[in-house]
């Protein structure tokens, strides 16, 4: 029997009474996410500002702030860099902040940023609203139509906001129903100045940008944002409300009865400008949109479970599946907070990619993954440069990047590697979802430019006859000294997998398979290992007391993957000691998925779910479903920990070669599981 998408949803539908700063609800697309309080809009921006900022963001939404007046910007080759020795030749790399030179390495650290485009509130004669003038509320976001309904009193009086986004283009509509139409209340839409800052907004340099007029007519506003280099247009169009200038970079639109609607969308070109969706059809084509996403991806159902952890399970899926839409599944690869609030100056990690955007051709979405492929395809001229910087072969992928491409200075950054695998395994992850000749073909420049930087990184040692992965150079797990760091486990074992997926590529092409490509693979040192356990790299024996924090990204080598070289006695001694000795608040949100993950692949499923739903500071999930690092106030969400959820939850169901299905739930009658649309992991 089919599973009701809708009921399974449905019952999972975020319900708040009261403000919640720290799970406020999002509506987005992908491409555009809009953030509100209680009241359906940004009413009360200045209670969630602290903890978690209310912002409107796309992912075309970046400002560059010029080094000053007379200059706009620095180029990377600025930066003074940091010089190591490897196999007899010198590596360079923008990782010390060398004296003289902060203000240039600072600087390309936090430009280019993401933007907050507008807030979008509700003012009561003109003035900001109190949370303590607010009472009797019920919020609830209907996740299978995408609309937050919002419903409370202000001063006593009864509102009703609904609040949606356009299904494909970047347009919010709300619609205002208030007996306070004549008493004051307005809606108010204003524009800040760009910032680095978690808030993305910086409200009190209003001599810096520039908000004009280009349209104004009776039910349609066109607004030209202008901030130094960079600009974008706004366009608002009215119903049963009329608009007003209250400042230089702020409008009230004043209510003309008890129900007013208007929709603003946000476009980068002022061809595009003009246009704009009317409300009506932004709500309807938000219900369309989701009514199409919920049936066609995958689903579990767990209503039928006796054990009582199956509906927090359940909840955490679909409100994974939700967020991850909306945030993470747009044009570009999306940071850690993805549309909702800056980390990290709204630059994207590239090694969060795999946890970001992994599980959606698995759950038969990768036409949303297939957005920001264009952008690996449209950047690799940018990765070629990147590894010949360094004298190396092929495509090399950066870490912390802004839609240009660049890699930003960073005292790790710029050292990591464990990126570069990921458009390989993602991509054979996809492959056989749509016309397998047509996606191999479009999509092998990609991985051959990747694998042979891949190849070509991996250095031979003569003596031991295997292939190394050598300093400077940092794991996964970012504690370790980038020139002592040698071999680590989870690197080689991805290396040599995702190699023989290159080569497998070639070959359903028909193309000739680079022999280096497989020597490295087949030839690849082994994971070290240390009293019956796997070590963060070969020379780390205190990887269990000295260094039990941060990722155990050993466990990696089996649960995300496995390359058929894993001892599955020495990966089940690693799994128990890294439950029994490590730091678990340095843990992020997607280790507990892959200590899951590795649970199950050792066939313990009980263990697996225990792993998955720990209770411990970073694997809390909030009301909104975020997956909320407590401890870490840069991080309100942490949407890799979402992204992992939804990996193992596809493994745990669809499973993996030689698995069977449901290898992940307990057969002890207490589970029953129906699931649909999910396909296995290739390995």
């Amino acid at each position: 029997m089919a599973v009701n998408r809708y009921e399974l949803v449905s019952r999972h539908n975020p319900v708040l009474r009261e403000a919640d700063t720290a799970s406020p609800l999002s509506v987005g697309n992908g491409n555009l996410a809009y953030t509100a309080d209680i009241t359906g809009m940004q009413t009360l921006y200045g209670l969630y500002e602290d903890t978690l900022p209310l912002c409107t963001m796309t992912q075309w939404g970046w400002h560059t702030k010029p080094v000053r007046e007379e200059r706009y910007e620095y180029l990377p080759e600025e930066v003074e860099m940091t010089a190591y020795q490897f196999q007899g030749r010198t590596v360079r790399y923008a990782v010390e902040k060398k004296k003289g030179n902060e203000e240039i390495y600072d600087w390309l650290r936090q430009n280019p940023h993401r933007l907050n485009l507008a807030r979008i509130g509700l003012k009561k004669d003109g003035a900001e609203i109190g949370a303590e003038r607010i009472s009797d509320i019920r919020q609830e976001l209907r996740l299978y139509e995408g609309i937050l309904d919002s419903r409370f009193a202000l001063d006593g009086e009864c509102c009703h906001v609904v609040t949606a986004a356009d299904g494909e283009t970047d347009t919010l509509a709300f619609q205002v129903e208030s007996g306070l139409w004549k008493k004051g209340l307005t809606a108010e839409i204003a524009f800040p100045y760009g910032s680095p800052l978690i808030s993305a907004s910086n409200w009190e340099a209003e001599d810096a940008h520039l908000t004009e007029i280009v349209n104004g007519e009776v039910k349609k506003l066109v607004l030209k944002r202008t901030l130094d280099k960079d600009v974008y247009y706004v366009t608002i169009r009215m119903e049963g409300c009329r608009w007003e200038n209250c400042g230089r970079h702020a409008f009230h639109l004043i209510p003309l009865s008890e129900k007013m609607t208007f929709s603003v969308s946000f476009v980068k070109a002022q061809q595009e400008a003009q246009a704009g969706a009317a409300p009506g059809n932004v709500l309807e084509n938000s219900r369309k949109y989701w009514k199409h996403f919920w049936e066609k991806g995958g689903a579990i159902d767990l209503h039928r479970s006796r054990d009582p952890r199956a509906m927090e399970l359940e909840r955490r899926i679909v409100l994974s599946q939700y967020l991850l839409a909306i945030q993470s599944a747009g044009k570009v690869p999306p940071q850690e907070t993805g549309l909702t609030c800056n980390s990290w100056y709204g630059k994207f990690h590239l090694e969060m990619y795999l946890w970001h955007e992994a599980y959606l051709p698995l759950w038969n979405h990768t036409e949303l993954l297939e957005r920001s492929l264009v952008w690996y395809q449209e950047h690799l001229p940018q990765a070629r440069l990147n590894a010949a910087r360094n004298g190396y072969k092929g495509a090399r992928w950066p870490k912390m990047v802004a839609e240009d491409a660049l890699d930003s200075p960073s005292s790790i950054a710029v050292l990591l590697v464990w990126q570069q695998p990921h458009i390989i395994y993602m991509l054979e992850m996809a492959y056989g979802s749509g016309e397998e000749t047509a996606f191999l073909e479009k999509y092998y420049e990609l991985v051959e430019e990747t694998a042979e930087f891949m190849a070509d990184f991996a250095a031979y040692n003569e003596e031991r006859k295997v292939y190394e992965l050598l300093g400077p150079l940092i794991p996964a797990q970012e504690c370790h000294d980038p020139m002592v760091t040698r071999n680590p486990s989870f690197e080689v074992e991805y290396w040599s997998l995702t190699l023989k997926m290159a080569a497998e590529w070639a070959k359903r092409l028909g193309r000739k398979i680079p022999e280096k490509w497989l020597h490295v693979a087949e030839n690849m040192a082994p994971m070290a290992v240390g009293e019956g356990k796997y070590l963060a790299h070969e020379q780390c024996p205190d990887t269990y007391t000295a260094f039990a924090e941060d990722h155990p990204s050993m466990l990696c080598s089996y649960g995300l993957i496995d390359s058929g070289r894993t001892d599955r006695e020495i990966m089940g001694n690693s799994l128990r000691e890294v439950e029994k000795c490590w730091n678990y608040p340095s843990l992020w949100g997607w280790d507990f998925a892959v200590m899951c993950m590795t649970a199950v692949r050792l066939g313990e499923p009980e263990h697996a779910i225990e792993l998955l739903l720990k209770d411990t500071e970073k694997n809390s999930y909030v009301a909104s479903g975020n997956n909320y690092q407590r401890g870490r106030s840069d991080l309100p969400l942490y949407l890799p920990g979402n992204g992992s959820l939804l990996l193992a939850a596809a493994l745990m169901t669809a499973g993996y070669p030689g698995s069977g299905e449901l290898p992940g739930f307990p057969r002890n009658g207490q589970w029953e599981v129906e699931f649909e649309g999910i396909r296995p992991f290739p390995c």
